[in-house]
């Protein structure tokens, strides 16, 4: 069993000293392989006081320092992307390529915040009246909380904690504890790179860590993903608390197929997109809506792909799909499909029954395909965040766009047409943060922000980009005047002929 899972505070790794402990499971064998420590509210309470400490000079550090440590950090990341990805993989479960393109995505906020000299620029204004100037400025907020899920375990803190450190905060971080050894590595190459002791603090923990931190009066501002309803819990919580929330929540994504697509690049991109990471995914693709007449067809073409995806263990080459995170979720994501059946879907792909040979004990569930749903069934209704497409059939555009935009959530959509103005008018209609024309899951570069509408964001920012900046920045407004030295009142110190 690995045991070298540990907190990180104040710039040195931290035994855990609660006695309360969780199991980390390799998802393909079923096997325990480590215990990570479970937070106390005094080991938080530690964590955030060194932030706290370690505020006072980072956040005046001049944005050389930053940008010094942020470009070696850049360096050492891409150095051992392929040992990150091996951590993903041997404890989410994900197949070794999706879990570097993961830490891939995750370099692409390391890079935005190598910017950072140029994205913290002011605005000033001279002369708004008689000798008076005007400026705009931006500082930091303080101490910032990172609460981040296990299905991106190195990607989403890359999307947090690299922004709000070079905005000048420092950062107490608390990883899934599904799957935290990726995200330590995080941390510990952040120290190697320079980062000063305090500036970027790790906790594992469950709720009780998470509690003291939407609590703790030190923490100013808490970023977050995960699902729904933690994700209101959290922005209320902390709100309440007076911090301000940035909280990304749950999705139930629609990708709208047209009459006149190319069915064959439609039926690709949605096996990528719904089944890629095993679905466990915010922006996996959980619902085709096929525009009559061309239903049958498609669902054909996407039956044909599914059938021979092959699945197997993260760290095997041949392997397109891995397993699910923990037995729980994987027999939560099966029992969808025989209900849907009870419902009156037509289940044209069942992997409930999949085996994958010397991995009986893994958490192994094969892709589902799922014709015919309605919006009363729990398939559809539900976030599964599993390897469970449905197909929802509808008469003409109007009846697709009403249905995407019925849905409790806005994270995500999708359109595939030939039709440059059906895509227009798609992606000015339709009630979603991000849309994809032809792209069938539209995560932002990181010079944009990344966002849902609905119940899919909780707060006023989306993450990274723009928004990012905002969001772990106060502003502050400077209205300056001046006497000039034609009042006579100043002495410029020049020599003067007698």
């Amino acid at each position: 069993m690995v045991n070298g899972i540990r907190h990180w505070i104040n710039g040195q790794s931290a035994d855990g000293t609660s006695g309360r402990y969780g199991q980390v499971t390799n998802p393909a064998t079923g096997s325990v392989t480590g215990q990570v420590p479970l937070a106390s509210v005094d080991e938080v309470d530690t964590a955030v006081g060194a932030a706290a400490k370690a505020y006072d000079s980072w956040s005046t550090s001049s944005l050389a320092k930053r940008t010094q440590v942020l470009f070696k950090y850049r360096e050492l990341l891409d150095a051992h992307r392929d040992e990150i990805a091996a951590l993903i993989t041997a404890e989410h479960g994900k197949v070794h390529s999706d879990a570097l393109g993961e830490v891939a995505r995750g370099l692409e906020i390391v890079e935005l915040a190598c910017g950072i000299p140029q994205l913290l620029k002011g605005q000033s204004s001279t002369q708004v009246s008689s000798r008076v100037d005007v400026e705009s400025i931006r500082q930091p907020v303080g101490v910032v909380a990172s609460i981040t899920p296990f299905n991106f375990p190195a990607m989403v803190p890359l999307w947090m904690f690299p922004l709000a450190i070079a905005c000048g905060n420092t950062v107490v971080l608390k990883p899934s504890e599904k799957d935290p050894s990726a995200t330590q590595r995080l941390v510990e190459l952040a120290a190697e790179a320079g980062l000063p002791d305090g500036v970027l603090n790790l906790v594992h923990g469950d709720k009780v860590a998470v509690d003291r931190l939407l609590t703790h009066p030190d923490v100013a501002a808490v970023s977050f993903v995960g699902s729904t309803p933690i994700a209101r819990y959290v922005q209320q919580t902390a709100v309440a608390h007076g911090k301000r929330v940035q909280a990304l929540a749950g999705a139930k994504n629609h990708m709208l197929v047209l009459p006149d697509a190319d069915l064959d690049q439609a039926a690709d991109a949605a096996v990528s997109a719904a089944y890629g990471s095993a679905g466990e995914r915010c922006m996996a693709v959980s619902v085709v809506v096929a525009v009559d007449p061309i239903g049958d067809e498609l669902v054909g073409r996407i039956a044909e792909r599914a059938r021979v995806l092959t699945i197997g263990p993260g760290d095997q080459e041949t392997s397109e799909m891995g397993p699910l995170v923990t037995a729980e979720h994987r027999e939560k994501v099966a029992s969808y499909v025989p209900l849907a059946r009870e419902q009156g879907a037509e289940v044209v792909v069942d992997g409930t029954e999949l085996t994958v040979p010397g991995h009986e004990d893994g958490f192994f569930l094969g892709v589902s395909l799922l014709d015919k749903v309605t919006p009363e069934m729990d398939a559809y209704a539900d976030e599964i965040f599993g390897p469970v497409l449905c197909v929802v059939r509808a008469s003409d555009y109007r009846e697709a766009v009403e249905l995407i935009n019925s849905s409790r959530w806005g994270n995500g959509t999708a359109i595939f047409t030939r039709d440059g103005g059906a895509a227009r008018r798609f992606q000015l209609e339709v009630e979603a943060g991000m849309v994809g024309v032809n792209v069938p899951i539209p995560v932002p570069v990181g010079y944009h922000s990344f966002g849902g509408w609905k119940e899919s964001l909780f707060g006023d920012h989306h993450i990274y980009g723009a928004d990012g900046v905002h969001f772990y920045t106060r502003g502050k407004v400077i209205t300056t005047r001046w006497p000039d030295p034609s009042d006579g009142g100043v002495d410029l110190g020049f020599t003067q002929n007698s």
